[in-house]
């Protein structure tokens, strides 16, 4: 191989991957041994071939080739494949320049186990996945383990006869071309497993799709699915998840005596002969084989696909309505990461709630696309209907690939018999234990959520008491209706306490929020955005909507903004109301806060963070509640949301009521006039209050308030 060549094409792979949409995450790379490496790949597509070499090498610096199937070497990729250290399945002379490479330690090399063909994963674990056929299907190549066990009794072989038969010893360094024997005698040859995962899998018509298309008329129909697999993956984007499993010595599986016996022997051996020791060569590669490719399908990175379409395959029902089918997927999202040992893609490792607010990441909603068009299932009325019970690929791979993309995904996942456990759990629990289940995960995260933010940031003299910014469940005697109520900037759930209890007192189940950032002190809130406070007021709903029919959202100031903004998200809201909702501020340090961040970036930049104005100080209304600080950066964060949330109000559909004081000395009465105009919904009721001050939720005539609220939530 031309070194060169090879480090020149390298970097115009990388060139490549920064243009493309491809993003790769490495894991466990930490754990490659020094020596001589096979790793060996569960295979997927014609990208790996190009990229796994490159990012090997990033990480070991030792060239790496790779054993590709002779299919990828016709057409005009031949050239190019062999630049990146790529030989043909079907070279004559590919074993013995493996095992010379690999003596030497000039260079590691790739081999994909699988073949062309995706292995059907439940086999893994069963006796037939040691070599014989299942069901019709192939099982793994062992190729990879016979390279390496046929490396190491060479190396071993030349050890010894260096002292015991030199003249046998010299007569093999020239058999192999080796010019020095020294990282012979000294080297040890490893497998390493890898797996890669792609998420998310899709094909569909793309640039390169319809450029071959419509010039090159004699493509193959397998090239043609490559295309549609790879281009929507360069162009559209997606997560390869590279992980590199424990290094397996191939020493261990070369101790039995009949082994040993011909390591040991004197005698000539040629590289093709047939030895005593054959057959038993032959079990312990099957023996490395199966551990090796255990290994690789144990550490499949999880991602919403696996777990949605596991889910769906192992309902008892063909029917499921689209909601339960959510809480499902929710619960099963959240329990994997914590409860099982698998790995997980890194949208897994964050909060769940979207799933069951307004899917705004897409998870659930791209999903669904898929599965209808797959024709997996057919959606009507809020209802899933299972149209293919069979979600495992069963015919040619290249094919399943495109129409049944959430086949392979189940299949990907079969071995992770913890994963399963978890999917056939929550498949078969009865809905209303669904439900609790979530209220238990929901209030146990927010629990320990503030637990954890209060322990960190606790600061004495500013913090207060731990029951002013825990959040604040209270049970009502009916569940009909349910109430959650968002506390205002700076502030915590304590504020919203007399509302609270005014309304579980007319029967309603009652739950107040905290806002990350709250309820703890001002240098928790700086760190927080937009994310951050929608993801507390899903959370609020999310609880409330499984233990009630119908769910309604308020909130104070800010919290009113809030409360705005998830009625213009969340479909099947009951109502929203907003009290003096913090659109047009009077504080006039608010009308600087983009521009003091600017300079307190523009002041990090050149290291002079004495200069940075990081906060404003405040007289609080209610000191035993609310920050005496406020942080610049989050104070720029609450403008931006409530500047974004006033292009988004025509989407308010639902009943709507928003209050305001006149004399309010925080928020601008008439901006709250002019806006409450572009609320979408049809039903919406703007009360104005003669008070002047801004916490009109408590203290003289909040009673009336109160009342206009409940009056508000009886007529939904």
């Amino acid at each position: 191989m031309n070194y060169s060549a090879y480090l020149a094409t390298g970097q115009m792979i990388a060139l490549m991957q920064g243009f493309s949409k491809i993003k790769v995450i490495t894991h466990g790379q930490e754990s490659i041994p020094a020596g001589s490496i096979i790793f060996v790949v569960n295979h997927f597509t014609r990208i790996e071939t190009l990229l796994l070499p490159y990012h090997i090498y990033t990480h070991t610096h030792v060239p790496v080739w790779s054993l590709a199937d002779y299919s990828f070497f016709e057409g005009p990729l031949s050239g190019f494949l062999e630049k990146v250290g790529a030989v043909s399945t079907k070279n004559p002379d590919r074993d013995r320049l493996i095992v010379k490479n690999l003596l030497t330690g000039e260079s590691n090399w790739i081999i994909f186990p699988e073949g062309q063909m995706v292995k059907d994963k439940e086999a893994v674990s069963k006796p037939s996945f040691l070599g014989m056929r299942r069901g019709g299907k192939r099982p793994a190549h062992s190729g990879a383990a016979n390279l390496a066990l046929r490396t190491e009794f060479y190396r071993k072989r030349l050890n010894y006869l260096i002292s015991e038969n030199p003249a046998e010893a010299e007569r093999l360094q020239k058999m192999f071309q080796i010019e020095d024997l020294a990282p012979v005698l000294t080297g040890k040859t490893w497998i390493v497993p890898i797996n890669l995962t792609y998420y998310p899998l899709r094909a569909r018509e793309n640039v390169l799709s319809t450029l071959a298309n419509r010039f090159a008329h004699n493509l193959s129909e397998r090239m043609r699915e490559e295309l549609l697999t790879e281009g929507t993956m360069f162009f559209e984007g997606v997560d390869i998840d590279i992980r590199f499993g424990q290094a397996i010595p191939a020493s261990e599986y070369l101790t039995s005596s009949v082994i040993t016996q011909d390591i040991f022997s004197t005698r000539q051996i040629n590289f093709d002969d047939r030895l005593p020791s054959l057959q038993a060569m032959r079990r312990e590669s099957t023996n490395l084989m199966h551990r090796f490719m255990s290994d690789i399908y144990s550490m499949t990175t999880v991602n919403h696909d696996h777990l949605f379409a596991s889910l769906l395959k192992a309902l008892p029902l063909t029917k499921i309505s689209e909601n339960d089918f959510r809480r499902r997927a929710f619960l099963l999202a959240n329990l994997v990461p914590d409860e099982t040992s698998v790995s997980c893609h890194h949208s897994l490792e964050t909060g769940q709630v979207a799933l069951l607010t307004d899917d705004r990441y897409h998870k659930y909603r791209d999903f669904l696309e898929l599965a209808r068009e797959t024709g997996v299932v057919r959606c009507e009325h809020g209802v899933l209907h299972k149209i293919s019970a069979n979600l495992s690929p069963d015919s040619e791979f290249h094919r399943i690939r495109i129409e049944n993309p959430l086949g392979v995904a189940v299949n990907e996942v079969q071995p992770l018999s913890a994963l399963h456990r978890k999917v056939r759990w929550l498949a078969w629990l009865p809905e209303i234990l669904i439900r609790h289940q979530i209220v238990d995960v929901l209030l146990r995260q927010a629990n320990d959520q503030f637990e954890a933010d209060y322990t960190r940031f606790n600061r004495v003299g500013e913090s207060k008491e731990r029951t002013v910014g825990a959040p604040i469940l209270l049970k009502g005697k009916s569940r009909r209706m349910g109430v959650v109520l968002v506390h205002g900037f700076l502030s915590a759930p304590r504020e919203m306490l007399e509302l609270a209890a005014y309304l579980n007192g007319k029967g309603l189940w009652v739950y107040c929020v905290r806002l990350r950032g709250h309820g703890t002190s001002h240098e928790d809130l700086a760190i927080r955005n937009g994310n951050d406070w929608t993801e507390s007021v899903d959370v609020g709903y999310a609880l409330m909507r499984s233990l009630c029919a119908r769910v309604v959202v308020g909130g104070f100031s800010f919290g009113g903004g809030l409360a705005l903004d998830s009625a213009a998200r969340i479909s099947g809201l009951a109502g929203v109301f907003a009290i003096s909702p913090a659109f047009r501020l009077q504080d006039i340090t608010t009308r600087f806060a983009s521009v003091v961040t600017t300079w307190n970036r523009l002041m990090d930049t050149i290291h002079c963070h004495e200069a940075a104005k990081e906060y404003f100080n405040i007289t609080p209304e209610h000191p035993q509640i609310t920050y005496a600080k406020i942080p610049v950066a989050a104070l720029s964060k609450l403008e931006h949301f409530m500047k974004e949330l006033e292009q988004r109000l025509e989407r308010v559909n639902v009943p709507t009521l928003v209050i305001q004081a006149h004399g309010d000395p925080v928020v601008n009465a008439e901006g709250t006039a002019l806006l409450f105009h572009q609320i979408g919904s049809k039903q919406k009721t703007y009360l104005p209050f003669d008070f002047s001050r801004h916490g009109i939720l408590a203290g003289e005539g909040s009673e009336d308030v109160h009342a206009a609220i409940a009056a508000f939530i009886e007529k939904l």
